[in-house]
C-alpha cells in the first residue's frame, strides 16, 4: 500500500520551487530596503510560550496547536505562528541590548489543525516582520506600507486595507464592560465557543466567523469610541500618516484579530479576487507581549503574510513570472565511449559559470535533440568519433541552426562571445 502525506499537507514539487522562490526574493529584496533582518527560529517551542503569548481562549491554543510530549516529559508544541517565538528570540538572545529598534523578519512553516481547503493546509507558510522597541504610531505606518508595497509588486492591485483600534489595558476595560451589558441578553443564540467566551474575552465575540453571532453582535458598541487618550491619539496619528503617504484604508469596528496580544493598531489587508479567504495579511501592534514573556517592557508591531494564499492569489491572476529553466548548452555524446569526454565538457562548462546538461541515460542523438529543446537550450555540443579524435565538438546554435566545428578548449570562449551579443 502507498505512504502519503499526512492530511493538510503539500508537497512543493520542482515545477512549482520556483514560485515560492520568485515570492520569496521579492520578500528578501523588500525587508533589504526596510533595513529588516531576518530571523530563524525552532519549528517547535515550549507549550507555554504559546499559553502565555498567544492567550489561552483563543482558537488556536484551544482547538489548532499541535502539542506532544516528548521523552523528557516537557510539552513541546509546532509554532502555530512565529511572533512569540521571535519574542522569546528577542529576550533570550538579548537582542534589545543592541539597538533601540529591531526590525526583524521570517519566513517559515507554521503548523494548524485547521480543516484543509484552497490556500490553507495544515503546515502552511508565512512571511512575516516584527518591530520591537517604538511604541510610535510611525513604526506602525512603515509596517503597514511594507506590506501593501510587497503585495503591489507581486502584482496585486485590487487591496483594501481595514483598520482598527483595539485599545490598551487601561481603556479596554470600559469597552468590555459595555460590549458585555450589550450581549448579555443575547448569549443563548451564541455558538458555544461565543457562549466560553462571554466571560474570558468577550472581544473575541465579534471575530466569530458564524452567521448568528455575526448577526447577535450587530449594532454593538464600538471600541473605537471607549479609547483612553493616548490611544486614540495614537490612532488619529496613525491615520494622519498613512493618508499622506497615499495608502487607501477602510475603519473596521469589528476588526480585532485572533490573538490574544493585540494592543491599539490591527489590520488587514485582503484581495477581493480570492472570495471568502480574501485575507492575505493581518497584523498588529502588541505592546504587552515581550513584558508576558518575561521581558522588559518593551512595545512591538508585526504582521503575518500567507504564501500559499499569496501563491493562489497570483495563479488565478495569472501573475507568476514563467520558470527560467533554459540552459546555455546541452552535451550530446554519440555512443558510450563519448561519455568520458562530454563528462568532462560538463564539468569545465559549470566551473565556469555556463549552465549545461548531457544526456545520463545513453540515448540515440534523436531523443537528445529532443530534450535539448524540451530546456531549452541555447546550443548544443554533439560529440561523435570523428569529432572527438580531433579534440573539437559540433556547436549547433539551436536559435539559428547553424552549427560549425568547434575546438574543445575553445567551446567556452565561443558560447560566452555569444552569450554577450
Amino acid at each position: 500500500m502507498l505512504v502519503t502525506g499526512p492530511r493538510g499537507t503539500k508537497d512543493i514539487l520542482p515545477a512549482a520551487s520556483s514560485n515560492w522562490q520568485y515570492i520569496e526574493k521579492t520578500v528578501r529584496d523588500i525587508c533589504r530596503l526596510y533595513l529588516y533582518k531576518e530571523i530563524r527560529t525552532p519549528v517547535f517551542e515550549h507549550t507555554e510560550l504559546f499559553l502565555r503569548g498567544i492567550g489561552e481562549t483563543t482558537d488556536i491554543v484551544e482547538k489548532e496547536m499541535y502539542t506532544f510530549t516528548d521523552r523528557g516529559e516537557r510539552s513541546l508544541t509546532l509554532r502555530p505562528e512565529n511572533t512569540a517565538a521571535v519574542v522569546r528570540s528577542f529576550l533570550e538572545n538579548k537582542l534589545y541590548a543592541e539597538t533601540l529598534l529591531n526590525k526583524l523578519f521570517y519566513i517559515g512553516p507554521m503548523f494548524r489543525y485547521d480543516r484543509p481547503q484552497a490556500g490553507r493546509y495544515r503546515q502552511f507558510h508565512q512571511f512575516g516582520i516584527e518591530a520591537l522597541g517604538s511604541k510610535g504610531p510611525a513604526i506602525d505606518a512603515e509596517v503597514i506600507m511594507l506590506a501593501v508595497q510587497l503585495l503591489k509588486k507581486l502584482g496585486l492591485d485590487d487591496l483594501h486595507l481595514y483598520l482598527n483600534s483595539v485599545g490598551c489595558p487601561e481603556c479596554r476595560p470600559v469597552y468590555r464592560e459595555k460590549l458585555q451589558s450589550y450581549l448579555q441578553e443575547k448569549t443563548s443564540n451564541l455558538c458555544t465557543d461565543c457562549q466560553s467566551r462571554f466571560d474570558r474575552n468577550p472581544m473575541r465575540i465579534l471575530d466569530c466567523k458564524k452567521e448568528k453571532c455575526a448577526e447577535q453582535s450587530q449594532g454593538a458598541p464600538q471600541i473605537v469610541d471607549c479609547l483612553c487618550d493616548e490611544c486614540s491619539e495614537h490612532f488619529s496619528q496613525l491615520k494622519e500618516l498613512l493618508t499622506l503617504a497615499g495608502v487607501e484604508f477602510t475603519l473596521n469596528p469589528r476588526l480585532v484579530r485572533g490573538l490574544d496580544y493585540y494592543t491599539k493598531t490591527a489590520f488587514e489587508i485582503q484581495y477581493a479576487p480570492l472570495g471568502a479567504q480574501s485575507a492575505v495579511c493581518g497584523g498588529g501592534r502588541y505592546d504587552g507581549l515581550v513584558a508576558e514573556c518575561g521581558g522588559p517592557s518593551t512595545p512591538g508591531i508585526g504582521f503575518a503574510v500567507g504564501i500559499e494564499r499569496i501563491l493562489l492569489a497570483l495563479e488565478k491572476q495569472n501573475l507568476l513570472p514563467e520558470a527560467a529553466n533554459a540552459i546555455d548548452v546541452f552535451i550530446a555524446p554519440m555512443g558510450t565511449a563519448m561519455q568520458g569526454m562530454a563528462f568532462a565538457l560538463l564539468c569545465n562548462l559549470r566551473e565556469n559559470s555556463i549552465t549545461a546538461e548531457m544526456d545520463f541515460m545513453e540515448k540515440g542523438i534523436k531523443w537528445q535533440m529532443k530534450q535539448a529543446n524540451k530546456y531549452p537550450a541555447r546550443f548544443v555540443a554533439i560529440i561523435g568519433e570523428d569529432e572527438a579524435a580531433q579534440g573539437k565538438v559540433m556547436l549547433k546554435n539551436m536559435q539559428t541552426g547553424v552549427q560549425e566545428l568547434v575546438d574543445v578548449n575553445e567551446i567556452q570562449q565561443k558560447i560566452q562571445l555569444d552569450m554577450e551579443d
